[in-house]
């Protein structure tokens, strides 16, 4: 849909560089509400907030897009009261863009509270197992009431393992209902002085021919933007990294690719290098609650005895404000006192380290270095990690376990 009037600042997205020998590249989309260079890391702030942290803090950190769930917000406060009072940028107090996911994934990770059919999927709330009937077309309008910026399809993601029929279903059924998404929202929107833009969502498990259906499926829409879903969801990475280059791949070049729900450094480097502008993922704001911080040479779970009297701070090559000012010791003390500055402060600092990252990989990108430093960085890693799990394995205290999980993100 063509916008009537020239907005301010409507949406669009231009790729400036990219880096010879790799299909990274370095981009910058522009929204109503702010231009952000990718590729981009998004802070998950799932029910109007990112937990542990301000929004001033999220700002500071170098975020400039963040994410929301349509299906918590639908559950408390809910859409229509969010809308009321001005969309979910006035209500949480952001300034920046905001994409918003569309309940789909809900439709995975909370398989056992779902019945779904080709209309849609009737939900059981998880906060009091009240029954909710969610379709393409409400989560259309519940996300216009949140006034996000990028609107994601409602779409279906088969878990790994799933028999290839049922990968098959959820790609032809996430087709159909991105066409009825598309009757609510058709590509771009202008309402309340600036452009909400629809992304669909491909899927295909680890198949490859469901993966080319797919992406031959939603690009013939043409949309302003695309996403790879599906991936993240028990398969081994070695099947992660493989199905997003082939994915990337089939997607348009001159629209933003967005990678749901990954991941951890060495994830994101391989995004990157296969094309993926976009990325999402719980881990840094989930870990950090539970004392577990990330630095450049894998996890490090400042909880541990180990760092009782530790000096250093918890990366030394971190320019966030916690690791300028505060130590490893004085974290773990917030910890073991519950006191509520220590999930805070590893929040912060585990939001900075992904923009950190990203800022690193966009100046690689610009420079044509990016295949050396996506070694360097992951290397680096992915040592620290193997030394982690050698302790582990040692019965030491490690430097890091995998977060708990959490239905709210």
């Amino acid at each position: 849909m063509t916008v009537e009037r020239v907005l301010d600042r409507p949406f669009s997205f231009k790729v400036l560089d990219r880096c010879p020998d790799t299909s990274a590249r370095r981009g910058l989309l522009a929204t109503g509400h702010g231009e952000i260079p990718t590729p981009v890391f998004m802070p998950v702030g799932t029910v109007g907030s990112v937990k542990a942290v301000t929004f001033e803090q999220v700002w500071g950190s170098g975020a400039r897009l963040i994410l929301g769930n349509t299906y918590h917000l639908y559950l408390r406060p809910g859409h229509e009261l969010v809308g009321r009072l001005g969309g979910l940028h006035r209500f949480q107090g952001w300034d920046g863009a905001l994409l918003t996911d569309s309940a789909g994934f809900q439709v995975f990770s909370l398989a056992q509270l779902n019945r779904i059919d080709d209309q849609g999927v009737e939900f059981r709330s998880h906060l009091d197992g009240s029954r909710h009937r969610f379709t393409p077309e409400l989560s259309m309008r519940i996300q216009l009431d949140l006034g996000s910026d990028i609107v994601m399809a409602f779409d279906q993601c088969a878990s790994y393992g799933a028999e290839p029929a049922e990968v098959a279903a959820a790609v032809h059924r996430t087709t159909a209902w991105l066409k009825r998404c598309r009757d609510v929202l058709p590509g771009r929107i202008e309402r309340g002085g600036w452009e909400r833009v629809l992304f669909g969502i491909m899927q295909g498990g680890v198949d490859e021919s469901l993966r080319r259906l797919s992406a031959a499926q939603i690009t013939e829409l043409d949309l302003p933007g695309y996403a790879i879903g599906g991936l993240s969801v028990g398969e081994p990475s070695a099947a992660m990294y493989e199905v997003t280059e082939l994915a990337a791949g089939l997607l348009p070049e001159a629209k933003p690719r967005y990678l749901m729900g990954v991941g951890f450094p060495d994830d994101i480097i391989a995004g990157v290098g296969a094309g993926v502008d976009m990325f999402d993922c719980v881990l840094p704001t989930r870990m950090a609650r539970t004392g577990t911080v990330l630095t450049r040479d894998g996890r490090l779970v400042v909880k541990n005895k180990a760092y009782a009297e530790d000096p250093a701070p918890l990366d030394a090559d971190c320019g966030c404000p916690v690791c300028r000012r505060h130590s490893r010791a004085y974290l773990r003390h917030l910890f073991q006192a519950r006191e509520m500055l220590g999930p805070t402060l590893a929040t912060i600092h585990n939001l900075h380290f992904y923009q950190e990252l990203m800022a690193g990989i966009r100046d690689a990108i610009s420079r044509g270095s990016f295949p050396a430093y996506a070694r360097e960085v992951t290397t680096r890693w992915r040592e620290g990690e193997k030394a982690r799990l050698d302790e582990v394995a040692a019965g030491g205290p490690g430097r890091g376990r995998p977060p708990k999980v959490d239905p709210a993100g």
